[in-house]
């Protein structure tokens, strides 16, 4: 396990809210200088976490958006062997084509590890891949290295990463991939807490309106036949078209405007519509 480092510390950011057990799970990150693993339904901040540390700490962020069909070797570097095959091919090229470090681009992750200066790295929703890509990363979070096999150079991470790794839970990751990480499950937030977030992008807004709407908001939200439960980014979303609507609290409590915004579907739609 990597040295204790506790000289970085996280408390939150002007847009993002976060409780205590969170702080402390990314401090302890921070400091032990492991990945966090953050699960939860979606619009529950997972992304967002890593793009508030990048701005609280001032370190630039990396984003691996994983696909479905993605290998570790893509989120390290790519070899361009099509485009050195047509520059040798003919010849107009500026490149030498006998030096194949000109055809090396690094990936997401071979960027983090060759930077100057240490940066937050998000992976984005790892279980998306097939479990051969967080088995593959094992070695590479527990060392931070990874050799060019085309050129025999070999990458160590000048400053180890900020990691932070979102899944929701599409499918079981290894166990041996979880042992290297810090763990946190970020439930929904509860109406306070809401209620926070939302003065956070709506600091003008009366407190009274902005009661009603939470509370309208999570009686949406308790109907367990939805196939798709509005998430915060639709509150926000929900409040700003509310506002510009001038619409009261009075009024909301005798209607749901604007269900289109915080419902995606057309079932969804008709089942509150009465209400």
């Amino acid at each position: 396990m990597p040295d204790y480092n506790s000289s970085l510390e996280f408390t939150g950011s002007t847009n993002y809210v976060l409780d205590d057990e969170l702080a402390k799970i990314v401090n302890v990150s921070m400091a032990l200088e492991m990945p966090l693993l953050l699960k939860g339904e979606p619009g529950t901040g997972k992304t967002m976490l890593a793009h508030a540390i990048s701005q609280t700490l001032k370190m630039r962020l990396i984003v691996l958006n994983v696909k479905s069909s993605m290998k570790l070797v893509e989120a390290l570097y790519q070899y361009d062997t099509l485009t050195r095959l047509n520059d040798s091919r003919f010849g107009d090229s500026k490149r030498d084509v006998s030096n194949i470090e000109e055809y090396i681009k690094m990936g997401k992750i071979g960027q983090a590890f060759a930077s100057d200066e240490k940066v937050v790295l998000l992976i984005d929703e790892i279980d998306k891949a097939d479990l051969e890509f967080p088995n593959d990363l094992l070695f590479e979070l527990d060392q931070m290295s990874f050799d060019i096999v085309e050129t025999g150079e070999h990458f160590k991470a000048k400053h180890r990463p900020i990691v932070v790794i979102t899944s929701n839970s599409e499918k079981e990751l290894p166990d041996a991939f979880l042992r290297r990480c810090l763990f946190h499950y970020i439930a929904f937030p509860d109406p306070p807490m809401m209620e926070k977030i939302a003065k956070v992008h709506f600091p003008n807004l009366r407190h009274n309106l902005l009661s009603q709407i939470i509370a309208r908001f999570y009686f949406v939200r308790q109907k367990h036949e939805l196939k798709k439960r509005p998430s915060t980014s639709e509150l926000l979303d929900w409040i700003q078209a509310i506002v510009a609507a001038g619409i009261s609290e009075q009024e909301l409590n005798k209607r749901l405007p604007f269900l289109g915004v915080l419902l995606k579907t057309e079932d969804d739609t008709a089942l509150l519509a009465v209400h």
